[in-house]
């Protein structure tokens, strides 16, 4: 009914409650004028005055218990979120180093590809050229051999 009686009038402004604050406990009092010992005579109204307070001040430890409670599982939960953020991280980056690597050893066969055509239309000219390329990839797969990432069991494509 609630839903319908809204929906009749779209241009109205629909009122939304905020959020009420928490309970919290009046704080205890700076100055206590009224000290209450145990000594004999107190009046028989004192023993109601005396829980009166009492029960105000467990209630008050008991509420600052509660509030301490809640600190420590907020920080928990923040650090819990923060270790779950660094460990998606590194595996974002080793997955990111992988198909880097991937993507690299396409363009390097792409490349060889390329040069063994050339080879085979020009075989005198291009055999001066190819033992320094040849000297570049040695390197380039010993930088490869360094990396201690494994080597991908598929390669995708072909």
């Amino acid at each position: 009914l609630r839903l319908e009686r809204l929906m009749r009038n779209p241009e109205k402004t629909v009122p939304i409650p905020e959020k009420l604050n928490e309970w919290a406990p009046r704080p205890p009092p700076e100055f206590v004028r009224d000290v209450m010992g145990s000594s004999a005579g107190a009046g028989s109204g004192e023993f109601h005055v005396y829980r009166h307070l009492r029960r105000r001040e467990y209630q008050r430890q008991d509420f600052m218990d509660a509030m301490a409670e809640k600190q420590r599982l907020d920080e928990e939960f923040q650090k819990k979120l923060e270790r779950n953020k660094m460990i998606a991280e590194e595996q974002t980056a080793k997955r990111r180093r992988k198909r880097q690597k991937l993507k690299e050893k396409k363009l390097q066969a792409k490349k060889n590809k390329l040069e063994q055509k050339k080879q085979e239309k020009e075989p005198g000219q291009s055999q001066e050229q190819g033992s320094s390329e040849d000297d570049e990839e040695d390197s380039k797969e010993e930088e490869e051999k360094e990396d201690d990432a494994e080597e991908p069991s598929f390669v995708m494509g072909r």
